[in-house]
């Protein structure tokens, strides 16, 4: 599996309107038959940073993500928004998506 984790500092004036700027980006791609999961999340300490924590089922898929047209249009449209290039992390791990953590479970009543 090919996991992304990705920072984007957004400009103050686009951090409000992020999630719908990039929505029909994240609907394309999780429509992708090798998605695995797409996921944003808003930083609680930096108030304009998103992170975007993605995976696909291999490199194919990757490669297929990253040559699709609703990725080419997602840069441009990113790039009139975000106020420094993003951070990368991209690895490739065991398994198939997200598992289990071990070391905590709800507490019973």
């Amino acid at each position: 599996m090919i996991f992304i984790a990705v920072k984007f500092t957004v400009r103050p004036e686009h951090s409000d309107s992020w999630i719908e700027r990039t929505a029909a980006f994240t609907a394309a791609t999780r429509a992708e038959p090798g998605n695995v999961f797409f996921e944003w999340s808003r930083s609680v300490d930096v108030p304009n940073q998103f992170v975007l924590l993605e995976a696909f089922a291999d490199g194919d898929a990757g490669a297929a993500h990253v040559g699709s047209d609703h990725f080419k249009a997602a840069m441009d449209t990113m790039a009139e928004a975000i106020a420094e290039v993003p951070e990368i992390v991209n690895m490739e791990i065991e398994g198939d998506g997200w598992s289990r953590m071990a070391e905590l479970s709800p507490k019973n009543g």
